[in-house]
């Protein structure tokens, strides 16, 4: 096998703190979604649904997993009461995915809770370190 360049070895340990920084990531979203009877995977869901109904194939899309983990986190919400289905015109197949009021709720709490942990997190963090990061990130996406 041939030796990996310092580009490959950089890159191999930028992905490595990305799943790191993904676990710590979910934790601390457990941590702030556990009073408003969520998980941070239920959170992500219910937080894509705010701007609308989706199906839980255009969820799994746009969050870049399998749409059978979205389905198996829908089925938990749904069970919970936090969404319910109603008929999709564009495809019998697939319902359309809507926020109750109990995930509304959910919302209106997290939403001040969120915002005051990233403002703190980013009190921390050079804003310019933040956007060269998020560059890279979106960057990385776009070749994967």
């Amino acid at each position: 096998m041939p030796p990996r360049t310092r580009r490959a070895e950089a890159l191999t340990q930028l992905v490595n703190e990305i799943f790191v920084a993904n676990g710590a990531l979910l934790a601390v979203g457990d941590a702030l979604t556990a009073e408003a009877g969520l998980t941070a995977a239920q959170w992500q869901v219910v937080g894509f649904l705010e701007d609308g109904p989706a199906t839980a194939a255009e969820l799994a899309r746009r969050r870049g997993l399998r749409r059978q983990s979205v389905q198996e986190t829908v089925n938990r919400l749904l069970r919970d009461g936090m969404l319910s289905r109603t008929d999709n015109p564009d495809d019998a197949r697939a319902p359309l995915l809507r926020l109750t009021a109990k995930a509304r709720a959910a919302l209106r709490l997290l939403g001040p809770r969120q915002a005051e942990w990233a403002d703190a997190v980013a009190s921390r963090l050079p804003s310019a370190d933040v956007e060269t990061t998020l560059r890279t990130l979106r960057a990385l996406r776009d070749l994967v």
